[in-house]
């Protein structure tokens, strides 16, 4: 028995840093997969409405979600009709 708990808690050791690498990689990914997708919806506006929205006018139509933020908390900016992800400690 306590070798079968020896062995699984050096799984565990092993396992536990490679998930928390992969975290990073994962929430970059999913910010650009959001960055896309509003990048897409600003275009949308625009075929509608001939302008270049700001965040707020998306939201406020419905194009996006109240909160637009990457999964991970990073805020997002529309510069000249292109979306861009702002870094959390960015200033502006």
């Amino acid at each position: 028995m306590m070798i079968v708990l020896l062995i699984i808690s050096v799984l565990v050791l092993i396992a536990l840093p490679n998930v928390t690498k992969h975290s990073k990689s994962i929430d970059e990914k999913g910010c650009q997969a959001f960055v896309k997708m509003a990048q897409g919806q600003v275009e949308a506006y625009k075929m509608e409405h001939h302008t270049i929205p700001t965040i707020e006018e998306l939201t406020a139509d419905n194009y996006l979600p109240e909160d637009a933020k990457c999964p991970d908390g990073t805020e997002i900016s529309i510069d000249d009709g292109i979306v861009i992800a702002r870094s959390n400690n960015e200033d502006d």
